[in-house]
């Protein structure tokens, strides 16, 4: 099976990726920057809506939108009309020579094609088969619609998210399609180790409202287990004080002193060591009561020297803080480059000058970053070669153009 993966653990998995926008074109890319074969089939006409979002008009137009280019690197397209007869037929036999295929279309609609779990399992016994939608397969929610921005809502995520005064807010970015996308790659990388003991594969149901749920930690365990209300805290961790965002003299200082030593030293270091014996704040629980006194008491000190400046005499004296940055700061950062986190690859078709950058994951096997090799493909781009490698010759090829199959 001729192939463009990369090495990694996943070398020799071949995916078939028939998801679109964010949440599912995300779980490919992890597992292809893993080393995974991953095969992105797409409609003929227009492919991933994502090929038409993103900041750039330019690049929408050229079916290369920003946010098609950010999860997409790595991986082969081919275009292929699912609701016809011979688009199904190639269907069938890439599932056949396939480990895994990853969707996330509406529940039901695969099956409605044709493609139940049972006729996947029955053309491919050891098939890992993930469906990722918005709710779940199963549930009165089932066939509602959904991206990102109505799962934050539906998940309470944005109902603690802001101040007081603010909330609901959404998070600045799309979590919940990003928390779905990397339980889909978790529950595959599981399933394709449990094949290995049973000899079968399975069926995975990812439910993105229930990962963001499950993402949120102590808001939810508190409300179940100590029956505490969520409610937005703004820049406030609700468990300890003084943790939270600080005001200094050029910019805002994230700091977590969450235990008595943290505190203390704190104090120490910022000059104010009488706070310790403050009745108001010699407790956890007497801390957290006072947090906005105790905020106003630290600000007076910090407000008097930079953030980086605070930030690297806290570090060192072991009180967790580092600066607020911003996107261009972050990826600036020393400890960004150092792990190089972003790669540089050629734009696909050369569509401008110069090199794209797009993002690894973050892991490192064996010491070294998990990255793309190859730029994302072009709609299409390698149809013809994957249809040899399923055994279709070039008059074949010509046929299923001419049909409009792919």
């Amino acid at each position: 099976m001729t192939s463009t993966s990369a090495s990694g653990p996943l070398s020799g998995i071949r995916v078939l990726d028939l998801t679109n926008v964010l949440a599912g074109p995300y779980a490919g890319y992890q597992l292809a920057l893993l080393g995974a074969d991953v095969i992105k089939v797409e409609v003929p006409d227009g492919g991933d809506l994502a090929r038409r979002l993103g900041a750039s008009a330019e690049l929408n137009k050229r079916q290369l939108g920003a946010s098609f280019l950010a999860q997409n690197a790595q991986k082969r397209s081919l275009t292929l009309d699912l609701k016809s007869a011979r688009g199904k037929e190639v269907l069938r036999k890439l599932v056949a020579t396939a480990d895994v295929l990853c969707e996330n279309f509406r529940p039901g609609v695969l099956e409605r094609l044709g493609f139940s779990w049972p006729e996947l399992h029955k053309i491919n016994p050891r098939l890992v088969y993930c469906a990722i939608s918005g709710f779940g397969q199963t549930g009165p929610w089932r066939q509602k619609p959904a991206y990102d921005q109505i799962i934050q809502g539906a998940s309470g995520m944005m109902s603690v998210t802001g101040f007081a005064e603010t909330a609901p807010l959404r998070a600045g970015y799309p979590i919940a399609d990003t928390l779905g996308g990397l339980a889909a790659a978790f529950a595959i990388c599981s399933a394709l180790i449990g094949r290995e003991r049973t000899g079968e594969g399975s069926m995975i149901d990812v439910s993105m409202l229930e990962t963001a749920v499950t993402a949120m930690g102590w808001v939810v365990s508190n409300y179940l287990i100590a029956g505490q209300q969520p409610r937005a805290l703004g820049n406030d961790n609700g468990t300890a004080a003084p943790s939270g965002t600080f005001r200094t003299a050029d910019g805002d200082l994230n700091i977590a002193a969450n235990k008595q030593e943290q505190f203390e030293t704190l104090c120490q270091v910022i000059g104010r060591p009488e706070l310790v014996d403050d009745p108001r704040f010699a407790e956890r629980e007497a801390r957290k009561t006072h947090r906005a006194q105790l905020t106003a008491e630290i600000e007076v000190a910090l407000t008097k020297r930079d953030a980086a400046f605070w930030e690297e005499k806290l570090s060192n004296a072991g009180v967790p803080a580092g600066r607020v940055l911003s996107v261009p700061e972050m990826l600036d950062s020393a400890q960004i480059r150092a792990r190089e986190l972003v790669h540089e690859l050629p734009f696909p078709e050369a569509a401008r000058p110069g090199p794209l950058r797009v993002l690894g994951n973050g892991i490192r096997v064996n010491g070294e970053p998990s990255k793309p090799h190859l730029p994302p493909p072009t709609l299409g781009q390698h149809t013809d070669d994957l249809l040899g490698e399923l055994g279709y010759s070039p008059e074949d090829i010509s046929r299923l153009r001419e049909e409009q199959v792919v």
